[in-house]
């Protein structure tokens, strides 16, 4: 079978393995498309100190069960469009132990610590499986990123009270962007790009900040009446952007903080005690993010095809990470069909 992998830095190639079969447990996928990751292009740029090297990367999976092994449930059954929840969860880390399988310490991510679905077949753990009847099958690729921002909504604990910035609107932050809005809140966008801001209005949000052209200070506080936002989402990973959401949001306010920045920040720890600040991490997705993505999508009013920015067949998938590389700001998704 054809399979994608990053041998090195600034190398993506096609491989030839042997197909797998499914062991009793595990269900066997065809794979119809998966959806390139921020994490897949930082491996490809050497940047990723968590990846395996090489590795074949890929867990934004869209998929059809081929095959069952013994024991799996007839829940799940050869047809069925499914997508996977990608993440390890060891049982018995503090995490675990507090039912937070999504951050588990020693987790292993599809496409990261461990090899991932860019390949024709793969078999899984069916109690990793998710079904997906219902949707296009390229649209199902875009489930596992839309459910980071649906949890990093959660984490927050957005009302329809709450007026939430969310800082970045590539595919993670459009997840937190329609969550917000789905729990009645007042979503500001803030991006460097203006054709994501009017994408993030389309998808509800009720004001944009072009954080490239506006004074972003004096644009937030003449949105929320001089208080700032209750629910800060950093969905970006640069310092410039924790530093934003450190001094923007309102006093007693939220901030959770989804992107990875690559080097150190420095930010007004005064902010933390004067503004009683909650501040969390939000990391990956519970499988119930995932159902509600699910959910969401069925009802036919998310524009999916601007969200793909792209679908390549694996020999083209060089040049598009290239492509993607050159200008990453312009790329939602990328998806590679198998």
């Amino acid at each position: 079978m054809k399979a994608l992998r990053i041998s090195d830095t600034h190398r993506l190639e096609v491989i030839e393995l042997p197909a797998p079969q499914p062991a009793a447990g595990e269900v066997l996928l065809h794979i119809n498309y998966v959806g390139f990751c921020g994490s897949d292009l930082n491996t490809y740029r050497g940047r990723n100190a968590l990846a395996l090297k090489p590795v074949i990367p890929g867990h934004e999976i869209s998929a059809t069960i081929e095959k069952c092994g013994e024991g799996v449930p007839a829940s799940l059954g050869v047809g069925q469009l499914v997508t996977v929840d990608p993440y390890t969860a060891c049982g018995n880390c503090p995490s675990c132990r507090r039912r937070r399988f999504n951050a588990c310490q020693h987790n292993e991510t599809l496409g990261v610590q461990r090899h991932g679905a860019m390949r024709e077949f793969i078999s899984v753990p069916w109690q990793k499986v998710i079904p997906a009847e219902g949707l296009a099958p390229q649209d199902v690729a875009l489930i596992e990123p839309m459910s980071v921002g649906f949890h990093a909504v959660d984490r927050g604990q957005v009302t329809d009270a709450d007026t939430v910035l969310v800082i970045g609107c590539g595919m993670i932050g459009v997840g937190a962007i329609v969550r917000a809005c789905l729990r009645g809140a007042t979503v500001i966008a803030m991006d460097l790009d203006d054709e994501k801001l009017a994408l993030a209005r389309e998808l509800g949000a009720a004001a944009t900040v072009n954080s490239d052209s506006d004074d972003v200070h004096a644009r937030l506080q003449e949105l929320t009446d001089g208080a700032g936002p209750d629910v800060v989402i950093e969905a970006v990973g640069a310092a410039v952007t924790y530093a934003t959401a450190v001094n923007e949001v309102a006093f007693t306010g939220r901030i959770v903080c989804i992107g990875y920045a690559p080097t150190d920040v420095t930010l007004a720890t005064k902010f933390f005690v004067q503004k009683e600040l909650d501040i969390r991490g939000s990391r990956n997705a519970m499988p119930d993010d995932f159902r509600a993505v699910i959910r969401y999508l069925r009802r036919g009013e998310c524009p999916t095809d601007r969200l793909i920015s792209g679908i390549v067949a694996p020999e083209a998938a060089a040049q598009a990470m290239a492509d993607w590389d050159d200008a990453p700001g312009k790329v939602f998704r990328i998806l590679v069909s198998f």
